[in-house]
């Protein structure tokens, strides 16, 4: 039977509807409000690391997952001229043994789709752009561009980096431009080439690196290209570059990123951006979740990964504590809070670790790998081991804490 409990959602993207599903799974009635006109086929590739897949695995959607996803052999660094391996972290075979889940590679509009498929009765208004919201005895209220409101018990704002209920509740950040900028491509190929081995692969180079993966289902070939530069990029994934400015970028590099980068048709670019972790997330009758909550650099992988723990967490959360809003919005943040702020910080360190410029750092790094890869392979490479044995589905709310 539907709880009394109702819930307004702010963003209808992968933190959004994995809010959705989760909320459905517990027939907690929720209402979806999504700017776009409708859920649209964007973004590129994203990597589902064990942690999240153990998720959407308790949402019942890896059946789904693995009919779109694609399981790399292994996560392996590589010098950016010579292809030099430098580490290698294997994935099909260890994954389900270490973490208690695989890790697969996902274009991000299949992913947000098997979500979407999950969401039940869930609400869903397009078309519909939040411009502020406020609180009142009765609850919390958002307004629209159109003049609407809504009304609910708990509204969570899952409307990304740039959130408007983030900025009403705690005012404007102040997001620093790291130097780095992104471009992004997925290439299709009718065969699996041999320059692109079924791996996740981290080319590290001086002020740049690359990661290269497939993608639906080993169909394509997702590209991430990280270059430092002097030149301030906006924050947008939607803008469009092209192949001579990605070729540019990368002038040297091995052959094996010359020869996939010159089959890119479509590339985009985006500047990265960095904001420290908040405090808190949670005021009243309102809360945040994924990148409205802690928007973190790529080079951990873990920006949507973070989003659905958020999502799962807090509707145990609600659910587990009936009539206690407020005790269940501090147990949820008690829980992320601390493990997101790790994550993004960590990330922000990756950043640096994989761009060394001279020589002798990278030296000093590259022996570093080596002695871990004889220790424990699983805890060298990017030192990613912490984030994949992580279970948001162990969370249990108390009511006395």
């Amino acid at each position: 039977m539907a709880k009394v409990l109702k819930v307004g959602i702010i963003g209808g993207g992968i933190g959004g509807v994995a809010l959705a599903a989760a909320l459905s799974q517990r027939g907690i009635e929720s209402h979806l409000f999504e700017r776009a006109a409708e859920f649209g086929q964007v973004g590129a590739g994203i990597q589902m690391t064990p942690n999240a897949v153990k998720v959407i695995t308790e949402l019942g959607g890896l059946k789904a997952l693995d009919k779109v996803g694609f399981l790399p052999e292994a996560l392996v660094g590589r010098d950016w001229q010579s292809a030099e391996e430098k580490f290698r972290i294997p994935l099909k075979s260890e994954c389900p043994r270490l973490y208690g889940a695989d890790f697969y590679h996902v274009h991000r509009a299949d992913l947000h789709q098997l979500l979407v498929d999950m969401i039940g009765n869930t609400s869903v208004r397009f078309s519909t752009q939040c411009t502020g919201v406020e609180q009142n005895e009765q609850g919390a209220v958002a307004h629209f561009a159109d003049g609407s409101t809504f009304e609910a018990d708990l509204i969570v704002g899952a409307d990304g980096a740039r959130s408007v209920v983030r900025h009403d509740l705690f005012g404007a950040d102040d997001p620093k431009f790291t130097g780095h900028m992104c471009y992004r491509a997925v290439v299709p190929f009718d065969e699996r080439p041999d320059f692109v081995p079924p791996e996740a692969a981290f080319w590290l180079g001086p002020k740049s690196h690359v990661v290269t993966y497939y993608v639906n289902g080993g169909k394509a070939v997702n590209i991430v290209a990280v270059h430092e530069t002097e030149t301030w990029v906006e924050e947008s994934w939607n803008t469009l570059s092209t192949k001579e400015a990605l070729l540019g970028d990368f002038e040297g590099w091995h052959t094996y990123i010359r020869q996939l980068f010159e089959r890119v048709t479509e590339v985009y670019r985006w500047g990265l951006f960095d904001r420290d972790p908040m405090k808190t997330w949670s005021k009243g009758r309102i809360t945040l979740l994924g990148d409205a909550a802690h928007p973190m650099l790529p080079f951990l992988s873990q920006g949507a990964a973070m989003a659905i723990e958020d999502a799962y967490v807090l509707a145990k959360a609600i659910d587990g504590l009936p009539g206690r809003l407020d005790l269940a919005l501090a147990q949820y943040e008690a829980e992320r809070l601390p493990r997101t702020s790790r994550v993004q910080l960590e990330a922000r360190e990756r950043g640096k670790t994989y761009h060394l410029s001279s020589k002798e750092e990278q030296a000093r790094r590259d022996a570093e790998y080596r002695e871990q890869q004889k220790k424990d392979p699983h805890a060298g490479g990017i030192k990613a081991n912490w984030v994949y044995a992580y279970n948001a589905t162990d969370f249990t709310p108390v009511m006395d804490r």
